[in-house]
């Protein structure tokens, strides 16, 4: 139930400039504080349905915002930097989070559930959270063999796994075959320039979410040299919805974690 009355302390009007804090609100019940959401926005249903749609990852309807009267924008990175000074200087207030980690996104939702005043409500959440995770995490633990898997978050140039995703799928049974560029916090350094380094690294699965462009599998097959990849000679990768892996909040560990799981141990079963 929202809080938001004319004696609340906390904001009573947020514009988000992602979905990952459109979620953690949502969830926590503090959906009617939300007056502003990403068009990118599809967790949870409602909210694209109900809420205005004023900014994209990289831009953001600058009057579109200011006409809403937000007391909080909540963004997230680097890359909106340039949307949030400019909001700052029409005198909005702004949080900017920039967690790239599994403890990260956790450390997150608790942040962000004590600025609406659930914190409790946040802590109780995450506990929850961690509980998922331990159960994937000892079910992963019983797994024969750990696949190696590449996951490519963009095609052209391809870019390999941000941490977050990088740790999920270590924590759901796989060995990430780029982890040491993962904790990189820029995309251009996770390009692979050369597509034999790929070969090279000899994944078992692979993994593909385009950051919201849909996945086209024969661009992966013709790609010179994937051929001598198990995967591309099985014509198997498997897409992963970008809601669920690519946004720094709790879907990447929850329905994301368990779909990984899920993939990892159907490629185990069939290995055996």
């Amino acid at each position: 139930m929202s809080r938001s009355t004319s004696s609340d302390p906390y904001p009573e009007r947020i514009v988000c400039l992602t979905e990952e804090p459109t979620e953690v609100l949502y969830h926590l019940g503090e959906q009617d504080r939300i007056v502003g959401i990403s068009q990118f926005t599809v967790r949870p249903e409602e909210a694209r349905r109900d809420k205005p749609k004023v900014s994209a990852f990289t831009s953001a309807r600058l009057e579109r915002i200011l006409e809403l009267e937000p007391d909080l924008v909540i963004g997230f990175s680097d890359i909106q930097a340039d949307i949030a000074r400019d909001l700052i200087k029409k005198g909005v207030e702004v949080w900017i989070s920039n967690h790239r980690t599994v403890e990260g996104i956790l450390s997150y939702i608790v942040r962000l559930g004590s600025l609406v005043g659930r914190h409790d409500d946040a802590r109780d959440w995450v506990a929850d959270i961690r509980q998922g995770i331990e159960a994937v995490s000892a079910s992963a633990a019983r797994l024969p063999t750990r696949p190696r898997v590449y996951f490519e978050e963009w095609d052209d140039p391809m870019i390999t796994a941000i941490r977050w995703v990088s740790e999920v799928i270590g924590i759901a049974g796989g060995e990430d075959i780029f982890r040491d560029r993962s904790t990189s916090s820029l995309a251009a350094d996770r390009i692979i320039e050369d597509h034999a380094e790929v070969v090279r690294r000899y994944p078992d699965v692979l993994l593909a979410s385009w950051c919201g462009k849909k996945l086209q599998p024969h661009a992966v097959w013709d790609r010179p040299g994937w051929d001598a990849l198990e995967p591309v000679q099985n014509r198997t990768i498997h897409e992963i919805p970008a809601e669920i892996i690519l946004q720094p909040g709790p879907a990447a560990l929850t329905d994301g974690l368990d779909h990984i799981h899920d993939i990892i141990e159907e490629w185990t079963d069939s290995s055996t």
